[in-house]
């Protein structure tokens, strides 16, 4: 292989481990809104990261408290989509969904370019295809050693790939683009995100997964290794729980319903308790007044952060 040709080929890895998104566990929960404990009584630390986003509410705790309110009644300006003069349930429960989406769309920012080559911001297959196996398309395959793995993945982007591209003109706008690359974000994509586990699990690809197969697919066994206490539970999932109709596998229903379970919707279980921890006059929306009243439910400031810090001094006495 010529000097050319090896550069060629290590820039193209590298663009595939960007593209390829990396193998996840296989359930998909949706992340809670914060890592800290929920509980008022200690700190408003979950309520600042839920409502703010992670990154964001730590660029409020470096704010005065007078600079933290004149930033959170711009802020209630924005959620208040239908400009009537009150939050409602709804407009809470949208902006803070839109905060939490923040870190999606900071890594389909961060890849668009990559893939946008006439900068028409759109992303067509091809510019996607070329970008990612460019290389690799003109030598056929031919000078990789997994060859059949390389070529699977291909398939599986642009399986993928149309069914993000809801319109079906080959062309990804940044919502179907997004839908690409997260597809576990998205209820059209559950299909994609099902078909592709199966693929993964499924080693002698008779269309279903046997419970070697789903064992295998968390844990392989070392010689004279006896088996662990959780794999013999995950056994006893897999036969009591998994396999819904006991015929011995695992088919694309019961795996959907493994991987993608019923969700809590921490967003509105959030934009609920903000509203009654606010909403003075009970009518189940709030004005700019009563939030302005809790500014410090809602946001953080230096002042927030020198109470917690009180606290935490006295819970380590």
């Amino acid at each position: 292989m010529t000097l050319l040709k090896l550069l060629a080929l290590v820039c193209t890895m590298l663009v595939v481990a960007l593209a390829v998104p990396a193998q996840e566990k296989r359930i998909h929960h949706h992340a809670d809104l914060s890592d800290r404990i929920h509980n008022d009584d200690h700190s408003f630390q979950y309520d600042h990261e839920a409502f703010l986003g992670k990154e964001e509410a730590k660029t409020f705790d470096q704010l005065t408290p007078e600079e933290s309110k004149d930033k959170l009644a711009k802020i209630v300006d924005r959620i208040d989509t239908d400009k009537n003069g009150y939050v409602s349930h709804t407009e809470l429960h949208n902006w803070i969904k839109h905060r939490q989406r923040r870190y999606i769309e900071e890594n389909v920012n961060k890849h668009w370019d990559d893939y946008d080559k006439n900068k028409d911001n759109m992303i067509a297959w091809e510019e996607y295809k070329n970008t990612t196996y460019g290389y690799y398309l003109d030598e056929e395959f031919d000078d990789i050693e997994d060859k059949a793995t390389y070529k699977s993945m291909l398939i599986r982007d642009e399986r993928r790939f149309k069914s993000a591209d809801r319109d079906g003109d080959g062309i990804a706008k940044r919502e179907e683009f997004t839908a690409f690359l997260h597809p576990e974000e998205f209820d059209h994509m559950k299909d994609v995100v099902v078909q592709e586990t199966m693929e993964d699990i499924d080693k002698d690809g008779d269309g279903k997964v046997s419970i070697n197969e789903y064992i295998g697919d968390m844990y392989t066994m070392e010689d004279g290794e006896s088996e662990p206490d959780w794999v013999q539970t995950e056994r006893k999932h897999f036969l009591e729980f998994r396999d819904s109709n006991k015929d011995g596998y695992l088919d694309a229903g019961e795996v959907a319903t493994w991987i993608l379970p019923g969700e809590v919707d921490h967003a509105d279980t959030e934009a609920k308790h903000l509203i009654h921890e606010t909403d003075t006059d009970k009518d189940q929306k709030l004005t700019k007044k009563e939030i302005l009243a809790n500014w410090n439910m809602f946001v953080g400031s230096q002042a927030t952060n020198y109470g917690e810090d009180l606290t935490k001094s006295h819970d380590e006495l």
